[in-house]
């Protein structure tokens, strides 16, 4: 009998493992990818090789990429980026850590409280998670970007169409500001040679490869990588639990261990989680009892996992309610620099709170030209697709093909990218649920995602064009000889709340604690477990501020923890020794 078990170990699973960890608790985590032991040895910079969803190390798969990507079922038009591992898909992240807007949580009242998603907004106030936020941007540590020509150039943009500077975490108007990320930063002759080498450089050295995993500086211990991916943040801390933490024990992580089944005993409201069955890599099975059963398998994998091990969904909500900031894609082409590909890949921000935002963004070439024709809109001046959205005042609208599309990728270091990343709602139609078409894979069955992309709310679609008309305003104000826009078709890189905390039980699968409203002992910590889309911010930080408070509401309530201070360290409370508690374990 173990004490927790964790089933996924990417964004939030080390988070929940690391702080019971450090509790003395026995915690087991089970992740089906593969572990990236060397990344100088395991990854290289090449697009292709890292990101081909159906045979990059980056992707939703099994370790040997001689065996075939995870099936889904998608009856849309879509691209699901996800990546399964250690650290999941914060291994291809940019590190972006906003914290969420006031006002999607209870109990906001400001001038333009009417402006968000007010039905499904969290179910406590942003004053009650301020405090996860401060030990997660402590334990990172999250850090204000480091700054080059790209966000130079973006952010005096910001300032040239009247925008504000911004200087608060929690902005309440429309304002720019580098990004919050967690991205260590240069230090020595990071970012003055080709591949500097630690110590001798530290931190980020502006290679411009987040996308394809973060190994800089060459020669740098694992915990101090640049990029604060899981795997170089989290997972070396719950592993040596018992080194920098007063009766801590370390967790075990078991790889290429795929979780077929939940196991519960008991009926209705009595029902409680007590384990689960994993298939190893060779293919024997095996079955692990626990007093608390963690679900950090993502947001898709996470309601598909609970649908296919028959648990209880009383109220249909189990993968309803999906977000997934419906993203879209404003760039510009210029006559002169932008560094465009140097540096961390999104470094600068603008945020719009009721709208959502526009975040700089960098790319390599094959992702540039993916971005710049992936379309709901058609081939521009060939075809259309009917898509409702407009050209936001763009010189074109569509995939770009031809001479079009050769500008665009021609010199990427005179390109200017906006993501656009919208406030969306809640809706039910657009969820996670067993494919009723595709035959069993070594998961079980496969998920089909379903997002009503042309059908979003009225405030949705508002959303997306107001901040549209935005970037291409800004790429002006920058010098743009041109600008396009996408109109992308979904492309599921921020996926949440499909397994939606909330506070109206008939609309929600989760507590405000992240523990199953029909399960005890059952918590989920990834970002399915989001109540909404955020306002527009990235959702890593707020998942693993809710990952911390969930290990703490596991400690406290299943195994008689203080919830003040646990083998003579404070938990994440307003404690003024929080700031010596976390730099200890990083040093």
């Amino acid at each position: 009998m173990r004490d927790v078990v964790i089933v996924g170990c990417g964004g939030g699973g080390p988070v929940v493992a690391t702080e019971l960890a450090r509790w003395g608790l026995d915690v087991l985590v089970l992740e089906a990818g593969p572990r990236f032991a060397d990344p100088r040895r395991d990854w290289s910079r090449l697009e292709n090789d890292a990101n081909n969803p159906l045979t990059g190390y980056f992707r939703a798969g099994p370790g040997d990429r001689s065996k075939p990507a995870w099936s889904r079922d998608l009856p849309e038009d879509m691209f699901v980026w996800q990546v399964a591992g250690v650290g999941g898909t914060t291994l291809h992240y940019y590190g972006n850590c906003p914290r969420a807007a006031r006002g999607v949580f209870a109990g906001y009242d400001g001038p333009d409280a009417g402006e968000y998603d007010t039905t499904h907004r969290f179910p406590f106030t942003m004053a009650q998670l301020r405090p996860y936020y401060r030990w997660v941007e402590a334990t990172l540590p999250v850090q204000t970007a480091a700054m080059g020509t790209k966000e130079e150039r973006f952010l005096r943009a910001a300032a040239a169409t009247g925008l504000p500077v911004c200087d608060t975490k929690e902005p309440t108007e429309a304002s720019f500001r580098p990004q919050e990320n967690c991205i260590l930063q240069p230090g020595g002759t990071a970012g003055l040679a080709p591949d500097p080498s630690f110590p001798q450089a530290s931190g980020c050295t502006f290679c411009g490869h987040c996308l394809q995993g973060c190994s800089a500086p060459r020669g740098a211990p694992r915990n101090l990588t640049a990029k604060r991916s899981t795997d170089n943040s989290y997972v070396p801390m719950m592993l040596t639990a018992d080194v920098w933490a007063p009766g801590g024990r370390p967790a075990e992580l078991v790889t290429g261990a795929t979780v077929v089944r939940v196991h519960t005993e008991g009926r209705d409201a009595a029902t409680r989680a007590t384990g689960v069955t994993y298939e190893d890599a060779g293919g024997a099975r095996h079955r692990v009892d626990a007093k608390v059963v963690v679900l950090a398998a993502g947001a898709v994998e996470t309601p598909r996992l609970w649908l296919d091990s028959g648990l209880p969904n009383p109220n249909g909500w189990v993968g309803r309610g999906l977000t997934d900031h419906h993203l879209d894609w404003v760039h510009g082409i210029f006559d002169d620099y932008t560094g465009s590909s140097k540096g961390a890949s999104s470094s600068a921000r603008i945020d719009f709170p009721g709208y959502g935002g526009i975040e700089n963004t960098g790319l390599p070439p094959a992702f540039e030209a993916f971005s710049a024709t992936y379309s709901d809109h058609g081939t521009h001046g060939v075809y259309t697709n009917g898509s409702p959205a407009g050209d936001a005042g763009a010189d074109a609208v569509g995939r770009l093909v031809g001479a079009q599309l050769l500008e665009s990728v021609s010199n990427i270091d005179r390109v200017l990218n906006c993501l656009v990343i919208t406030d969306d709602d809640v809706e039910a139609e657009n969820r996670v649920q067993l494919s009723p078409a595709m035959p069993h894979d070594p998961k079980g069955t496969p998920p089909r995602i379903t997002v009503k992309h042309r059908q979003r709310s009225a405030r949705t679609r508002r959303n997306r064009e107001f901040l549209a008309r935005k970037a291409v305003e800004l790429l002006r104000a920058a010098g743009a000889r041109k600008v396009y826009r996408a109109d992308w078709p979904p492309l599921l890189l921020h996926i949440h709340s499909s397994m939606r905390m909330g506070h109206d039980p008939s609309d929600s699968v989760l507590d405000e604690w992240s523990e199953s409203r029909f399960v005890t002992g059952l918590f989920v910590a990834d970002n399915s477990a989001l109540p909404n889309s955020l306002g527009g911010a990235n959702p890593t930080l707020t998942t693993q501020a809710l990952a911390t408070r969930a290990a703490e509401r596991i400690m406290t309530r299943y195994f008689g923890g203080d919830p003040w201070v646990r083998n003579g360290t404070p938990t994440v409370s307003t404690d003024p020794r929080i700031t010596d508690a976390v730099l200890a374990r990083n040093l």
